[in-house]
């Protein structure tokens, strides 16, 4: 689905990444971890075409990223970033419905209707349909950009999806539940791309997990093949045990600190 090739970027004479390679294949969820300034919200920029890489080659379903339209390229990848401030009081209906301006030129169809009102019951958040998005919780908010992101793609069968910090703003509930719902798309059939801070979260919620540090990689691959002591403390500076129990489905993670 998406395969990056020894990409890097630079600004200036300094490189943000350099020679990052990976690849997600469709029904698969990769996490992107590392310490603030690792690289992993350039990475997404590269990703989504914000950024162009300046070495290497980023494709796209066996195409060079760079040859899709615009207009192509938002049919087969949808992005949650970060940031989504909104100044004009759009209701959460006429926000959601934006994931669809891909789809329709003036009026949108049944079809648009429909999938907006799917994805607005699968964040729960249907009761909040007419609500201005300025008056709504942070958490609200992020789930309001998360059902907007997925109505952009939910009809595509394969796309590629692209989670900045998902679930910043969240509490420990939706956080779970979004991972949930990330996991699922992967499973059916949407490669998943997700920067998270949480070391267990990858391990939960991944099949592949990219670590950088300083724009470099540390380690790619299965969460149990990555997510080792060594590669922690490099990445992070941080020493911790690794529990690896039969009853565990996925490595638990724990600091050191918690042990003294």
């Amino acid at each position: 689905m998406v395969k990056a090739s020894n990409i890097g970027y630079k600004t200036g004479a300094r490189y943000l990444l350099r020679e990052v390679s990976f690849d997600v294949q469709a029904g698969e969820h990769m996490a992107v971890i590392g310490a603030n300034g690792a690289g992993k919200s350039t990475l997404l920029r590269l990703l989504s075409r914000e950024l162009l890489p300046v070495t290497g080659t980023l494709e796209l379903e066996g195409r060079s990223m760079n040859s899709y339209s615009i207009a192509a390229l938002a049919k087969l990848r949808a992005v949650l970033s970060q940031q989504n401030s909104v100044s004009i009081p759009f209701s959460v209906f006429e926000l959601v419905m934006m994931g669809r301006y891909p789809y329709y030129d003036n009026v949108p169809s049944v079809k648009d209707m429909d999938i907006v009102h799917k994805v607005l019951s699968l964040m729960n958040i249907q009761h909040l349909y007419d609500r201005d998005y300025n008056t709504l919780s942070g958490g609200e908010q992020q789930r309001v950009q998360f059902a907007r992101t997925l109505a952009q793609i939910y009809d595509r069968g394969q796309a590629l999806l692209l989670l900045d910090e998902p679930t910043n703003g969240l509490d420990l509930l939706f956080q779970h539940q979004l991972l949930a719902l990330a996991r699922q798309m992967a499973d059916q059939g949407f490669a998943v791309i997700s920067i998270l801070h949480d070391m267990n979260f990858a391990s939960r919620y991944s099949d592949k997990v990219l670590m950088l540090k300083e724009g470099r990689m540390v380690s790619y691959g299965s969460p149990g093949t990555c997510l080792t002591p060594a590669n922690i403390r490099d990445a992070f500076g941080l020493d911790v045990q690794v529990v690896d129990e039969e009853r565990l489905c996925n490595p638990l993670i724990i600091p050191e600190i918690y042990y003294r």
